[in-house]
């Protein structure tokens, strides 16, 4: 399984249909009653047909915001495409685009493909910055930074974003000796990594027989990483993970967590680590706000109320896409209207509400849906306001054109190694170094 940022992402948002998340004063947006056709945008009297090309399970379909849309305007029909798998459908979409033909009038595009997106296809992408009813002001600034070109154009708008936490085991802090309160747990740690790993340290003294602290050395490595800036490109597109202080410090403090014995020594989204969430193999794992209806839907029903949430050393961001409007289609002012529509604020409050996808919109925080969210599973933590403010901290760091492929390198040739075999961390880092200059021809 293709495991970068939002690919593992996509897979988990599948399983969001029970994160159960609860709010104040969640309510759908006042819809006007169903309508008869009305004149059609295009002046033929028949209703305009937009298509939608996503990948996962993207929920707006499930959240019901389609339907909303085609009730608010009665001459236009929504359709969506979709493909299971990112690294299927996002080959796809770039021979699409340079063909400029067999697309859909609005296609998703992940983070981790966003730059790649913008810097050979930006030509034949509509400008949505000034889009009706896009306000640039209601998105957090890294988000639209990350879909807007050096020269200005905002090709891509926001949807969701992964800000993280940390979601630990109540019971098995207890039998080690650790707090068990969100707030005093959030203490352990505050401020520094390196804190996540004495914490674990106190854990192993006391760790209940077969449990370890944490699940993988790869998840401390993608956590830390979406923490620092700059990462693995420069604000200029250069690729500097080989020379890059912060990654190699990122680095080490995960192979301190596989050589100290603090991990399960588990590779993120296979069965084994599946079946460690039932088992409670670990303790504690970071993770963002999707993971939440991961973690509930594989632990199941005995670790009810035994997880909670507490805030992670720093704030990091794992996940999220974008809409993209391609020139080639036919509806093109329509389709700018449709994505505008479903990435607004109050849209992306609705689809947190319902699916779990946290907002790009900051102006969607102060929502009811958002605000007053607590989520029963993990003991009724107050997840809306405890990820909007992780979001508003994240850094701004510059996304590269093969940053999936890098963090990926870096976790399954790299890390994995290290934390399953025992591979020294110097050897792994010139391995995971050596195989992204091969699969970038350098």
């Amino acid at each position: 399984m293709w495991r970068s940022s939002g690919t593992a992402f996509r897979v988990a948002l599948a399983l969001l249909l029970g994160a159960a998340l609860t709010a104040g004063c969640a309510t759908d947006p006042a819809e006007p009653p169903p309508q008869g056709v009305g004149p059609a945008a295009d002046g033929t009297g028949r209703p305009v047909t937009l298509t939608v090309g996503v990948f996962g399970t993207f929920g707006y379909q499930e959240a019901g915001l389609y339907d909303t849309y085609m009730r608010l305007h009665p001459d236009i029909a929504v359709r969506q495409t979709s493909f299971t798998r990112n690294d299927v459908y996002y080959p796809q979409l770039l021979t699409h685009l340079t063909a400029g033909s067999g697309l859909a009038d609005v296609q998703a595009v992940e983070v981790g493909n966003i730059a790649e997106v913008l810097d050979t296809q930006a030509g034949r992408l509509d400008e949505l910055g000034t889009a009706p009813g896009v306000d640039p002001l209601a998105y957090l600034p890294w988000k639209w930074a990350q879909g807007t070109t050096p020269d200005g154009r905002t090709l891509a708008l926001g949807t969701d974003i992964g800000p993280q936490a940390v979601c630990y085991r109540k019971d098995l802090f207890a039998r080690a000796g650790l707090p068990t309160e969100r707030e005093a747990v959030g203490r352990l740690w505050a401020g520094d990594w390196r804190k996540y790993l004495a914490a674990g340290v106190r854990y192993r003294e006391r760790a209940p027989r077969g449990t370890a602290f944490t699940d993988s050395a790869s998840g401390v490595l993608a956590a830390a990483t979406g923490s620092v800036t700059p990462r693995y490109y420069d604000e200029r597109g250069e690729l500097i993970v080989a020379e890059n202080p912060a990654v190699r410090e990122a680095w080490n403090l995960a192979a301190a967590f596989a050589r100290q014995g603090l991990t399960a020594r588990l590779q993120q989204f296979t069965p084994g680590w599946d079946q460690a969430f039932a088992n409670a193999a670990f303790a504690a794992i970071a993770c963002p706000a999707w993971m939440l209806g991961y973690i509930e839907d594989k632990a199941g029903p005995a670790g009810r109320g035994r997880w909670d949430v507490a805030p992670a050393p720093l704030p990091g961001s794992w996940g999220g896409s974008f809409l993209v409007v391609p020139s080639a289609g036919r509806q093109r002012a329509e389709a700018a209207r449709l994505a505008a529509w479903l990435t607004a604020p109050a849209q992306q409050a609705r689809l947190f509400a319902k699916r779990g996808s946290f907002p790009s919109a900051s102006a969607a925080y102060p929502l009811p849906e958002v605000a007053d969210a607590r989520h029963p599973y993990f003991g009724d933590a107050p997840v809306g306001r405890l990820f909007a403010r992780a979001a508003l901290g994240v850094p701004r760091a510059p996304i590269g054109p093969k940053d999936a492929l890098v963090s990926q390198t870096l976790a399954d040739v790299g890390m994995l190694q290290v934390d399953q075999t025992g591979r020294s961390p110097d050897s792994a880092w010139r391995a995971a170094m050596k195989a992204i200059d091969n699969a970038l021809d350098r």
